[in-house]
Order: C-alpha cells, then sequence, then structure tokens
C-alpha cells in the first residue's frame, strides 16, 4: 500500500532573513549542483510569486519526472506543491527573523508516495537534512562574500 507521511526540518541561518528569502527563492536551473543532486531542473516559468519547473531524476536505474508548482510569499513564507510519477509533495518554507543576521528557515513536507517501495520518514528526513545542510553552507559563503 503507498505510503504518506510528514517530517520537518528547522535550519538555523548566519545571515539576514531578506537575504535568506532572495537566496532560496532564486531558482535557476543549476541549483541541484549545490546540493551535489544529479535532478535535472527545467525552469517553466519564474515570475515574482510563481516558479514551474520540470525536475528529471534517476530511482532505482529508472529515469522520473515531476512538476514543481512554487508560490512565493515575500518576505519570509514559499509553498512547493511537486506532483510526480512516483510521489506528490507539499512543502511548506516559513522564516523567522533571529536577530540582525541571523534566521530560522522552518520546513515542512508531506510527501504521498504511490508505490511500494517507499522511503520511510527518517529516511525523507534525513535525506532533507543532508540536502539542507549542503545549501546552507553555500548560501552562508554567499552571504559572506556579498559583505
Amino acid at each position: 500500500m503507498p505510503e504518506t507521511h510528514t517530517h520537518h526540518v528547522s535550519k538555523t541561518i548566519n545571515a539576514p532573513l531578506k537575504f535568506v528569502f532572495d537566496w532560496c527563492t532564486d531558482f535557476r536551473e543549476d541549483d541541484n549542483q549545490i546540493a551535489g543532486s544529479n535532478t535535472h531542473r527545467k525552469i517553466l516559468q519564474k515570475t515574482k510569486r510563481r516558479v514551474i519547473y520540470v525536475s528529471t531524476y534517476e530511482r532505482d536505474g529508472k529515469r522520473v519526472s515531476g512538476v514543481n508548482i512554487v508560490t512565493l510569499k515575500p518576505p519570509k513564507a514559499w509553498y512547493l506543491e511537486y506532483v510526480g510519477e512516483e510521489e506528490d509533495e507539499i512543502g511548506s518554507y516559513k522564516l523567522k527573523r533571529l536577530g540582525p543576521g541571523k534566521t530560522r528557515l522552518d520546513m515542512t513536507f508531506t510527501e504521498k508516495y504511490k508505490s511500494t517501495s517507499a522511503p520511510t520518514t527518517d529516511e525523507d528526513k534525513n535525506h532533507t537534512e543532508q540536502m539542507w545542510n549542503r545549501y546552507v553552507t553555500a548560501l552562508e559563503s554567499d552571504f559572506s562574500h556579498s559583505h
């Protein structure tokens, strides 16, 4: 039976909220390189309030893809709706100012798998943690080089 689960991840980032929002929502086709992912991203639409892109990647030797619709809620939130061949996902991203140069990013993801070979909640959470550790490192590096 297909599996649905929700997990939460929070990251504290050493950069101001506006920089974090702008960096996280500046979707580009080469963003996958930051996280060391082999996912290919094709941007279909990018406006001030919405980004739509197609992600293509390999899972278990099979090429799969999905559509990502990101709704931007400046200055401190954005939402992801992903519809894919093997899973659907809803993601909520919220920023909180912790000080002049520190921001917390709270993320909640609900994954709905369409096959029985779904990862566990812990596997999904660990994958998200690892990916966002790389994003935070890159973001903080970009911030330190911009000042």
